[in-house]
């Protein structure tokens, strides 16, 4: 295989094509004559042919010449473009950030987030990527995404990421003011089987928690509507439709308006971790570090505590 042209001789045959002179063309390019002739002989050698006539002291280029110079300027073009583009990257405000985040995280968290960020980088183009937890790990796995707004990677799954925590936050019961749970301010164990639990998608790693907790529990999850919204869970548990199974911070202002109550999933509580989450060893550039640092301010002003190692 031929070796890649060389990219200084390229630009000394373009600056001699365009002044027709050594003198005035080394003149350009800040060289002397003779190391302009060598970068042209060594072109010629390279290529295997001709490129230019010497008459007197002028250059003309020769047919292989003319054809070559059009595809030379292409390629300098093209080279300039790339610089161009590296050194856009390295201007303040500007490059790119792909995020993964959960419908709930999308809703909730994202919006302050992003509209902190875009003050801050005002031309960076922004992708954001919903889907669930195990999703996200993938996408990011994949280097479809470069961070993710997801719950903590579970056990031998977390040796793969850099885990930056955000808070955590614990599951309960929400039922309907006058759901005969609310009156009794907690939720019978005895009558958990029997009551519909409306959850969130059975293949989330929430339900996974959900299911292990009552496990753990001896208490069989049998009767249970899933859906993929936390807004719907929320909307069913309104009219009655069983207890739904989520964190109170997704619906303060319900539970605050008293449209629904918060109870206890039993004795034990079901904690979980939020975070952002990126592959392991991968260096951050400055507007993924400014995108994890408004994360982490944002949260905090939401009322959501950052963990402790012991929480």
């Amino acid at each position: 295989m031929k070796p890649t042209l060389d990219s200084r001789q390229l630009h000394a045959f373009a600056a001699l094509a365009r002044r027709g002179s050594f003198t005035l063309a080394a003149k350009d390019l800040f060289l002397t004559q003779s190391a302009v002739s060598h970068a042209i002989k060594a072109l010629e050698d390279d290529v295997g042919c001709r490129l230019l006539d010497r008459v007197g002291r002028k250059v003309l280029l020769t047919q292989a010449g003319e054809q070559f110079l059009r595809h030379t300027e292409k390629i300098l073009r093209e080279m300039e473009t790339a610089r161009s583009g590296l050194d856009t990257l390295t201007k303040w405000g500007h490059g790119r950030l792909r995020v993964g985040a959960s419908t709930t995280a999308c809703q909730h968290i994202l919006p302050t987030v992003l509209r902190e960020f875009r003050q801050s980088y005002p031309k960076c183009v922004i992708r954001i990527e919903p889907g669930d937890h195990g999703h996200q790990l993938e996408l990011l796995r994949g280097g479809h995404i470069d961070l993710a707004v997801v719950l903590e990677p579970p056990g031998q799954a977390l040796a793969e990421y850099t885990f930056v925590p955000l808070f955590q936050d614990e599951l309960k019961f929400v039922v309907s003011p006058l759901h005969p749970w609310a009156a009794l301010g907690r939720a019978p164990r005895e009558a958990i089987e029997a009551e519909t639990l409306v959850l969130y998608n059975k293949t989330s790693h929430t339900f996974r928690l959900v299911n292990e907790y009552f496990r753990e529990e001896k208490v069989a999850l049998s009767n249970f509507i899933e859906l993929g919204s936390m807004e719907a869970i929320k909307e069913l548990v309104k009219i009655g439709i069983g207890a739904g199974v989520l964190a109170p911070w997704i619906a303060r202002q319900e539970l605050e308006s008293g449209a629904l109550v918060a109870l206890p999933l039993g004795s034990r509580k079901l904690k979980r971790r939020w975070g952002v989450a990126h592959l392991k060893g991968r260096r951050l550039a400055l507007a993924e570090e400014t995108f994890v640092g408004l994360c982490v301010s944002v949260t905090e002003l939401m009322g959501l505590s950052v963990p402790s190692v012991a929480a």
